[in-house]
């Protein structure tokens, strides 16, 4: 079994990203324990709601110096969501800095005539690796569910795993660097897509662990 511990710092629910897992043949704990961050197998960082207030809740755990050595120890690491956002330096929608692990900032959406600000619900990404692991079986250009205002704009285009239209703006809806996946919207709510990449993430923790 993977063990994967899933970060709480009370930025949204944890529990469908856990059932997701769980459905993978994965162990998920929810836990803001240093200890079980750095003896999992991977680490999930979730999160939905602003930018400030998750930092500011990772810094209250002191779990900032947990996550970016999860990173570095090469262990999968997948973030969702506002997971994917706070990897970055900082946002336009708050003031903290972020944790810096991926150069670049998070800007919101420009308005235009008829866009929908946040937008919500299904959109189609568009792989720029295509070849990544948890990609695979995921069709070409598979409908994804989002639900964001933000999104996030990294200094170096080649960490881009993949992007999403909304209106006429093209922006980064996953990046892949290493060991570290992140993405904007949400498998957990994203029907057989969304459960095929998480089943893709669990079966890459188990290649790693047997190695």
């Amino acid at each position: 079994m993977a063990a994967i511990a899933v970060i709480d710092y009370d930025m949204g629910n944890l529990h469908s990203a856990c059932k997701g897992l769980e459905n993978a043949g994965a162990t998920p704990t929810i836990t803001d324990s240093h200890k079980d961050i750095q003896n999992a197998d991977a680490v999930v960082l979730p999160g939905v709601g602003s930018f400030d207030p998750a930092m500011q809740h990772l810094r209250s755990r002191d779990l900032v110096q947990p996550i970016q050595d999860a990173i570095a120890s090469g262990k999968p690491f997948l973030g969702i969501c506002l997971g994917l956002q706070i990897l970055f330096d900082g946002s336009e929608e708050g003031t903290e800095p972020g944790l810096g692990i991926i150069p670049g900032l998070v800007r919101r959406f420009h308005p235009e005539p008829g866009l929908t600000i946040p937008q919500i619900g299904w959109n189609q990404l568009n792989f720029e690796q295509p070849h990544l692991p948890v990609w695979q079986q995921l069709g070409e250009s598979p409908y994804v569910y989002f639900v964001h205002s933000y999104y996030v704009d990294p200094v170096d285009p080649k960490v881009t795993a993949a992007t999403v239209t909304h209106g006429s703006q093209t922006v980064t809806a996953a990046i892949a660097r290493d060991n570290l996946v992140a993405v904007q919207f949400h498998p957990e709510k994203s029907s057989t897509a969304g459960l095929q990449l998480l089943a893709n993430f669990v079966s890459q923790v188990r290649m790693q662990v047997t190695v």
